[in-house]
C-alpha cells in the first residue's frame, strides 16, 4: 500500500488561501456598506447641546439623509414663510416649525413679530415618522437657521417621547454670520447654503407646512 505524502508547505499555504479570501471578503462587505456620516463636535454653550449628544453639520446631514435614504427623517424647523424668503432644500423629508410668528402679536423685545412655540410640533413629528412606515428608533434630524436658538430647544421638544436617535444640524441652514469686512453679520459662515448643498428658492409644496 503507497501511503500519500504531503509537503509540509501546503496545508500553510492553504491556510493563507483561505485567510486572504476572508479578508478579500470582508473588504467587499465593508466597501458595500455606507459610511457612517462625521458626527459634529458638541457645542460648548449648554443652551445648544442636548440629552443625545447628537450632531451633525449640514454636510454631516446631508451625507446620512443620502446614505440612509428612506430610514432617516430629515425635518426642517423654520416658519415656511422664512423659508420662502431664505430659501428650502428639497433634501429634506418635511417642514414642521418649532417656532411661528404671531402675526397679530408683536416682540417684547425684539423689532420683529412674537414666535410662538408650535404645539403640534412632536405630534406632526411622529404622524411624518408614522406616514413613511418608521419607528421612533430611526435617525430624526432637525435643522433651523443657524442651529442656535432652535436647535436645541425643538430637540428637546422630543425628549422623553420614545425617540432614539434626535440629531441638531449645528450650522443650520443659513449657517452663521461673519464677523468683519464688508460683508460683516452676513451669513457667509458654514451652513447649508454655504456648504454648496442642493437648495432653491422654490417650495415643494408636499413638504410643507400648512397653517391650519
Amino acid at each position: 500500500m503507497t501511503a500519500t505524502t504531503t509537503s509540509p508547505g501546503t496545508s500553510l499555504y492553504q491556510d493563507l488561501g483561505s485567510l486572504s479570501l476572508a479578508v478579500i471578503l470582508v473588504l467587499i462587505l465593508a466597501l458595500a456598506l455606507p459610511v457612517p456620516a462625521t458626527a459634529a463636535p458638541e457645542p460648548q454653550d449648554p443652551k445648544k447641546q442636548t440629552p443625545w449628544h447628537l450632531y451633525l453639520d449640514a454636510q454631516g446631514a446631508y451625507e446620512m439623509k443620502t446614505q440612509l435614504s428612506d430610514q432617516v427623517l430629515f425635518v426642517d424647523v423654520r416658519d415656511p414663510i422664512e423659508i420662502m424668503f431664505t430659501g428650502f432644500t428639497d433634501v429634506v423629508d418635511v417642514n414642521v416649525p418649532f417656532l411661528l410668528a404671531n402675526r397679530g402679536q408683536w416682540h417684547p423685545s425684539k423689532p420683529n413679530f412674537a414666535m410662538e412655540k408650535n404645539p403640534d410640533f412632536e405630534p406632526l413629528i411622529a404622524r411624518a415618522l408614522a406616514a413613511r412606515g418608521l419607528t421612533k428608533e430611526v435617525p430624526v434630524i432637525l435643522m433651523c437657521r443657524s442651529g442656535g436658538t432652535r436647535g436645541a430647544p425643538s430637540a428637546l421638544a422630543l425628549w422623553g417621547k420614545g425617540y432614539e436617535q434626535v440629531y441638531v444640524v449645528v450650522d443650520g441652514f443659513e449657517g452663521g454670520t461673519v464677523k468683519e469686512g464688508p460683508r460683516k453679520n452676513w451669513r457667509l459662515k458654514d451652513g447649508w447654503k454655504n456648504a454648496g448643498l442642493p437648495w432653491g428658492y422654490g417650495l415643494n409644496k408636499e413638504k410643507m407646512y400648512l397653517a391650519k
